[in-house]
């Protein structure tokens, strides 16, 4: 690798981590003003734990996300199905813009959309709305994960099994839902994440009594900075960092299992 090519790669991380790492640094800060250094203290995680209203936002969001990725997993897995397993249909290609349209749409229009379809249907807005508008994003991506383990899936086992008599679905949860599992998981780990870190869509979707983490962060945001903001993002981060290392380990395990 030439110098000017580690050059170039060192500014992009910079570019793109530094903010990160100052957020995290200053998250550890026992001054009262974000942007001046006072000494290494966890005081603000302290007080983080105390705010009521900022941790009953954290368990939305992680009820929210667990409850999306699930119905996206199962929906995601049974889309990667249908267009892997079933060849050309009626309307195949009109299926797949519409299972993947929402990965590429802004998602302001994703949001607005949903917002009047609740409306329109009379659904009141709350939790349920952000887990139906959450899965609905979520679904293409655990779509796209899991279609592709099976595409590179040897299906002479499956063949096998059903020529011994096996019934399609003694087939499905006996041989293929063991060896996609892996990637079954890391498409839930990833609609997780995505759910989490939601902002936008949320906005649109949810309710009272249905506030997000992410939503709480933006509103105390535009009142004023302060630690306590830096503790609750670092947290975020930790926490997306876990879930994007778990999805990268299954996927690793997937493509040594392939």
């Amino acid at each position: 690798m030439s110098a000017f090519v580690r050059i170039a790669l060192g500014l992009a991380l910079a570019f793109l981590y530094a903010p990160i790492l100052v957020l995290i640094v200053y998250s550890f800060n026992d001054s009262k003003l974000v942007t001046v250094w006072g000494g290494f203290s966890t005081r603000w995680y302290a007080v983080l734990f105390a705010d009521g209203p900022l941790i009953a936002a954290a368990l939305v969001s992680l009820k929210v996300a667990l409850l999306s990725a699930a119905i996206a997993g199962v929906l995601g897995t049974l889309a990667a199905l249908a267009l892997d397993r079933h060849g050309r249909f009626a309307g195949r290609g009109a299926y797949t813009g519409l299972l993947y349209a929402p990965m590429v749409m802004p998602e302001v229009i994703t949001g607005l959309s949903l917002l009047l379809l609740f409306v329109g249907i009379g659904l009141d807005r709350g939790i349920a709305t952000i887990v139906i508008a959450h899965a609905t994003f979520a679904t293409g991506f655990v779509a796209v994960v899991v279609g592709a383990r099976l595409k590179g899936l040897d299906r002479a086992l499956e063949e096998a099994a059903a020529d011994l008599g096996a019934s399609p679905a003694r087939v499905f949860f006996g041989i293929t839902l063991p060896l996609i599992a892996p990637s079954v998981a890391a498409g839930f780990l990833l609609a997780f994440t995505l759910s989490l870190d939601d902002l936008v869509i949320a906005s649109f979707v949810s309710g009272p009594g249905a506030t997000t983490l992410p939503m709480r962060l933006y509103s105390q945001v535009r009142l004023g900075l302060n630690p306590e903001i830096n503790a609750a993002s670092t947290l975020m981060i930790a926490t997306v960092g876990l879930v994007v290392l778990a999805a990268s380990w299954l996927t690793a395990r997937r493509g040594q299992g392939a």
